[in-house]
């Protein structure tokens, strides 16, 4: 599994029957979505994608289109611990719609989805098998039952020089995450599509280069975290002494054996 997703819809109904029916979606009226959801902020055109690639976009970028009665939005700054933490203003932009957030991170397992109802929050979970469940907010929504029924365990193999240990969730969060975006959204990353899925690589979306005029440029960020390295200066390295104290080595002295340079 590979799929990662920072997803938000926005939907007057029922959002893969609305994502059925769509067609090109008008710049303007997207760009007029974008600037009332990233108010204050720096929006640049550029390439745009596909709903099923633009959802996990490059940092900085976000993939948006909007339409009557849905507006979409693949951005990573979405991909948050907990759901129900996000911004204020992008939740007041769901009264009177239903507003999807789905995120998810194969690398580590993680999914994240919620789901508002004219701005109420009605569910939202996050979890992963580091972290365990770091969310679990309202009841579970029908795709959900069979995973907690225990009906679609993980079938998760260890690496060979791995402790034969089992995989600490009771299901495998990407395949409830391909489920649930089914579910919310009506198409997939991963897996077998059905008949009546959404064609999300026919969905165009715009591109936006995005950018909070309050934070440093990222070549400033790079250089102010280069100039706190330096500040730290080189590393230091103890163990401990037979008597229990502790000894600073030097750290050139790959195997520990050189004489303390300091007592700590």
């Amino acid at each position: 599994m590979g799929a990662k997703t920072g997803l938000l819809v926005y939907a007057d109904s029922d959002v893969p029957g609305v994502l059925r029916r769509v067609g090109a979606a008008d710049l303007d009226r997207t760009i007029t979505m974008m600037r009332r959801l990233y108010s204050g902020w720096e929006i640049e055109e550029c390439e745009g994608s596909t709903l099923w690639d633009g959802v996990y976009p490059p940092k900085g970028t976000a993939y948006a289109a909007s339409w009557p009665g849905v507006d979409v939005i693949g951005d990573q700054r979405v991909m948050i611990d907990a759901p129900s933490q996000l911004p204020e203003h992008l939740v007041a932009a769901s009264a009177g719609r239903r507003l999807v957030l789905h995120a998810m991170h194969s690398v580590v397992d993680w999914l994240a989805f919620a789901v508002w109802e004219d701005g109420r929050l009605v569910r939202s979970l996050s979890l992963s098998p580091d972290s365990g469940i770091i969310e679990n907010i309202g009841e579970p929504l029908p795709f959900e039952l069979p995973y907690w029924a225990g009906d679609r365990p993980a079938d998760v193999i260890p690496w060979p020089d791995e402790d034969e240990e089992p995989y600490p969730l009771p299901f495998h969060p990407l395949e409830l995450g391909e489920d649930a975006l089914r579910a919310l959204c009506g198409f997939i990353q991963e897996g077998r599509p059905q008949p009546d899925d959404v064609d999300a690589d026919n969905i165009r979306l715009h591109g936006f280069q995005v950018r909070d005029p309050h934070r440093p440029e990222p070549a400033e960020q790079e250089a102010q975290l280069r100039s706190a390295m330096e500040a730290m200066g080189p590393p230091r390295v103890y163990t401990f002494d037979p008597d229990g104290s502790l000894i600073e080595r030097d750290i050139h002295d790959a195997d520990g054996t050189s004489g303390p340079v300091a007592q700590a």
